[in-house]
């Protein structure tokens, strides 16, 4: 999570802040999708994460990645971005938001994966066929991946 609303949730504890988010949906040569199961709530998900103040998402999104996953994103497309009420989430540590989710597409990449241990319990590849089912994808990403799933369809 970005250092900004860390900051942040020391001044307003729990309460709900809006959130600009940088995420990326990586696809292999075969079309499948790479989804992480998230240490804090055990669910899957893509990588992704909060932006720090005046950083271009593009950047937030390809530090994330490199993050949680080791991958470098050698080029990204804007895939969608997603807001509103699918979005609303409470962490499991009770901090609310209102996520803007800006969400890039990367087939491009090099590197070898090598998950955040921190964040990441498990990571691998899924097609749209063998994803795991919505109630075990992480809610504020759903939309997204669901598009996702659609398009492969």
């Amino acid at each position: 999570m970005a250092d900004y609303i860390l900051d942040l949730r020391k001044t307003v504890g729990h309460r709900c802040l809006l959130q600009v988010g940088a995420s990326v949906i990586v696809e292999d040569r075969q079309g499948r999708i790479l989804l992480e199961r998230r240490t804090d709530n055990g669910l899957w998900g893509y990588p992704g994460g909060g932006t720090d103040l005046d950083e271009r998402v593009e950047d937030a999104a390809k530090r994330e990645l490199l993050e949680e996953t080791g991958l470098t994103a050698n080029s990204m497309t804007l895939f969608g971005v997603f807001s509103g009420p699918e979005t609303h989430y409470v962490y499991p540590n009770g901090d609310e938001v209102s996520n803007v989710d800006v969400v890039f597409l990367c087939r491009n990449w090099t590197g070898t994966i090598r998950p955040q241990e921190e964040e990441v319990s498990e990571i691998r590849f899924f097609s749209a066929a063998d994803m795991p089912p919505v109630e075990q994808l992480s809610p504020p990403i759903r939309p997204a991946l669901l598009k996702w799933r659609e398009g492969k369809r």
